[in-house]
């Protein structure tokens, strides 16, 4: 059984690579960018990556939150890390997204290893998000760099394209299906949500809402934490592990405790039911089509060449 395992971990990380060869970003973003400019950066990137989650066992997920809300927004640029722009958005507000200072400090120890400023802060980024998902228990995936930074952030498309915990199915596809993903990788993307945490404010609506499709002992429970006002209180998007990459998410919207509206839409005698009890029942095909969405989400439209900058400090332009 462990062969067999290992072996379609080999084929599906092989159909990865062919994946990568074959896409137009491809041609200009590569595993072995830094080679000779700094071939330490996967090692360094790793063990900060590492050392912040041991700090804070919640940072895996913001730091997963934050490459997501980057990518999204005119690609993966490191357009998000920027002070005020698509922080101010409304999917961004309130500490939404955090995990600024974790980049930052990891930046400085790249630089420091590399000798100069030659890594970007979104290629820091997308490293740190799949070392994230590794660290927490997750499956790995090549990272290909070469990304460049933006100089400027994009409120207005951060505002127009970062899905809300509001939506339903047919916007939640809609807005994956304008990024080139289908239906299954929007599924398998949202199981990203097997960590973290959310607001009141973004689900209280649903657990005092007597018509929602949820377990009703599953939002009395999430009542006791949350009032009907709302407001900052924190609870897990995954009530069985919050800290452990898996397809417990899935099971959970199989039994209606998806936390946010957004959430359980994916499993509601929908479209998408039928890859909901998939990954529920097997795991390996979810970490599969997860970390293939992953490679594809960071191939989307990076900057490059002499495009953009390297900045020195990721919360700044040059």
């Amino acid at each position: 059984m462990a062969c067999t395992t290992h072996s379609a971990l080999s084929i599906s990380l092989a159909m990865i690579f062919i994946t990568i060869l074959s896409s137009p970003a491809a041609a200009q973003l590569s595993v072995s960018f830094y080679g000779a400019t700094c071939p330490s950066v996967f090692d360094t990137v790793r063990a900060a990556t590492r050392s912040a989650i041991n700090r804070e066992g919640r940072m895996g997920a913001s730091i997963l939150r934050l490459f997501f809300h980057d990518c999204f927004v005119s690609g993966c640029d490191g357009g998000v890390l920027l002070e005020g722009g698509e922080r101010a958005a409304r999917s961004n507000r309130d500490g939404s997204i955090r995990g600024f200072e974790v980049i930052d400090n990891i930046k400085a120890q790249v630089d420091r290893a590399c000798g100069r400023s030659v890594v970007s802060c979104a290629d820091i980024l997308a490293i740190s998000a799949r070392d994230s998902v590794v660290e927490m228990g997750g499956q790995s995936y090549p990272v290909p760099l070469g990304r460049r930074d933006a100089r400027t952030a994009n409120l207005a498309g951060a505002e127009s394209d970062l899905p809300s915990p509001f939506d339903d199915l047919r916007r939640l596809i809609s807005d994956f299906g304008r990024k080139g993903f289908s239906a299954r990788e929007m599924v398998a993307l949202s199981g990203a949500h097997t960590v973290g945490q959310a607001r009141c404010a973004t689900f209280t609506g649903r657990i005092y809402n007597p018509a929602a499709n949820i377990d009703p002992a599953f939002a009395t429970s999430r009542q006791a934490n949350c009032p009907r006002s709302g407001g900052n209180n924190l609870a897990p998007l995954d009530p069985q592990s919050p800290l452990r990459f898996g397809n417990n998410y899935f099971q959970a919207l199989m039994n209606r405790r998806g936390l946010l509206n957004s959430d359980q839409v994916l499993f509601n005698n929908g479209s998408t039911d039928s890859i909901v009890r998939m990954y529920a029942d097997n795991a390996n095909a979810f970490a599969t089509d997860f970390t293939n969405a992953m490679v594809k989400m960071g191939n989307l439209s990076p900057l490059t060449g002499t495009q953009g900058e390297i900045r020195t400090t990721c919360q700044r332009a040059n």
